[in-house]
């Protein structure tokens, strides 16, 4: 069976998919704030890393775990609501990219499972 990442589309579907989707956040108001001080290349170029690694891909992803990697977010007020969108914004690019619902189940499922992790719990 073929990794989720191969699924998706590899390395050119990582690449849209995180565009799309820091598009996404930057354009809502409960979460664009997260982003003002972020530098967005670094960031997406991260992302893609990241999400390339939880799908199954090559692991290239040299960032920091989740509970270091957010914790400054938390002391911006970063909670269950916030990730909560993340995951909505995830699954809406995913949809827009033609990606089949049950491999949006699974990629919600990664997402919610780092939840404790991001949110220091």
């Amino acid at each position: 069976m073929s990794s989720l990442y191969e699924r998706l589309g590899g390395p050119e579907a990582m690449q849209q998919a995180v565009d799309l989707f820091y598009r996404r956040m930057l354009s809502d108001d409960r979460v664009a704030h997260f982003f003002d001080d972020v530098d967005m290349d670094a960031q997406i170029a991260k992302q893609r890393s990241f999400l390339t690694f939880v799908t199954g891909g090559p692991n290239e992803y040299t960032g920091l775990d989740m509970r270091e990697g957010h914790k400054h977010l938390l002391e911006r007020g970063l909670n269950d609501e916030h990730v909560d969108i993340v995951i909505h914004h995830l699954g809406e690019t995913l949809k827009e990219l033609g990606v089949g619902d049950d491999d949006i189940q699974e990629i919600a499922q990664l997402a919610n499972s780092v939840r404790d992790d991001v949110l220091n719990r």
